[in-house]
């Protein structure tokens, strides 16, 4: 086996995700030996945004997120998610020439 590079320590989840978008884990890491784990209190990451929706759209929205018992922002990220998932899925978010 080659000798493995020694690991950076990184300052930030932006640090690291610059260096490893510029660097080959397998100059730092033997994938060969490596063990499947399950990081089952990990979170994904999330970043805060704005969107400006009608008035009317946002009341429909907690309407229905009262109805179901869960908060009209985690309605609208399943509701988003699963979009995006039927979107990859047909194809559609191809990009147009």
């Amino acid at each position: 086996m080659p000798t493995l590079k020694e690991m950076p320590e990184f300052t930030s989840e932006d640090d690291e995700r610059e260096f490893w978008s510029t660097h080959d884990s397998t100059d730092y890491i033997y994938w060969s030996t490596a063990q499947r784990v399950v990081l089952s209190r990990l979170k994904p990451s999330t970043r805060t945004i704005s969107i400006r929706l009608p008035a009317s759209l946002l009341e429909e929205l907690k309407l229905l997120a009262n109805k179901r018992d869960v908060p009209y922002q985690s309605l609208l990220k399943i509701f988003l998610a699963e979009r995006v998932e039927q979107e990859l899925r047909s194809g559609a978010a191809a990009p147009s020439k």
